[in-house]
């Protein structure tokens, strides 16, 4: 049976971006497959020579960041939007192979095969890349950057999903998705010394979370409490850091781009057309703001 692939595939951009380098931090938000709107932004940056000297990723953000670090356009939708309903990408077999529901291994060693990465670039030490995992036995957000680290077991533990996965082992430490202790990896663009960031999110502005504690964290996770603790944190502390990023913003501190229209793509959402009109969003939200963009770029 023919496996099931987005209508407009053909249609989503190819090639490399330039070799410019843009000084600057970018900020890329997780949110499953929300992230779609991540990679229209990104590969419209790539297109018009906005390729930034650090980049900081979360969750699906962190897999969003390898495509841009490695400057292929079109590379990370490509993927999703061929390989949704592939079950060793995301489904049983994935669950099987990796105990999660994304197909890392799948990934690395079949999909590459097909859709190589330019791993010159991607390990460029003048591109800095890092991503987040949440450690569960402190409960704390963790950083690992290109260079120092395992960079592909890194993206893994960023974007392996509490509750359906088994936790990341690194160095003999188990780690979850980045977004479990901090949904926006804005601390460590903070702390990069970068003077300009760019924050990309994958929910409308307006959006605020939920702060009620979940029964189900407590009970799945009763052996790592400070784990407990910090998922229980996390949704305020979106909240504030939300917040802060809209204050910055209006100052002309950082640059923020998020949905122009409301978001109905859920995490797990298998839905082509809409994820692929969700990277159409991203592409024309970012090919609108350009002008603005580099306006702030060069202040």
């Amino acid at each position: 049976m023919k496996q099931k692939i987005y209508s407009r595939i053909d249609e989503i951009p190819t090639g490399s971006a330039d070799d410019s380098i843009t000084s600057g931090c970018l900020v890329l938000e997780g949110g499953g497959w929300k992230g779609l709107y991540t990679l229209g932004v990104l590969d419209c940056m790539m297109q018009n020579g906005i390729n930034f000297s650090a980049t900081v990723g979360c969750s699906a953000g962190a897999l969003s960041a390898i495509g841009y670090v490695a400057g292929q356009i079109g590379w990370g939708a490509r993927i999703d939007l061929t390989y949704r309903h592939d079950q060793n990408y995301c489904g049983i077999g994935a669950m099987k192979r990796d105990g999660g529901i994304t197909g890392f291994s799948y990934l690395y060693r079949d999909i590459l095969r097909q859709m190589p990465l330019n791993k010159k670039r991607l390990q460029d030490p003048a591109r800095r890349l890092a991503v987040s995992a949440t450690n569960l036995l402190t409960g704390k957000v963790e950083y690992f950057e290109k260079g120092k680290c395992n960079l592909s077991k890194a993206v893994q533990a960023s974007a392996t999903v509490p509750y359906i996965s088994r936790p990341v082992m690194i160095g003999g430490v188990p780690y979850l998705d980045g977004g479990c202790a901090e949904k926006i990896p804005f601390s460590w663009a903070q702390q990069c010394g970068e003077r300009k960031i760019v924050v990309v999110r994958t929910r409308e502005r307006a959006y605020r979370r939920d702060t009620a504690p979940s029964v189900l964290t407590a009970k799945m996770y009763r052996k790592y409490p400070e784990f407990v603790r910090s998922m229980d944190a996390a949704p305020a502390q979106f909240n504030e850091t939300a917040d802060l990023l809209e204050h910055l913003a209006g100052q002309g501190e950082i640059f923020q781009i998020a949905p122009s229209e409301p978001v109905t793509v859920t995490r797990f959402d298998g839905d082509l057309e809409k994820l692929g009109a969700l990277y159409w969003l991203g592409m024309h939200d970012m090919e609108a703001r350009l002008g603005t963009l580099r306006d702030y770029l060069q202040r």
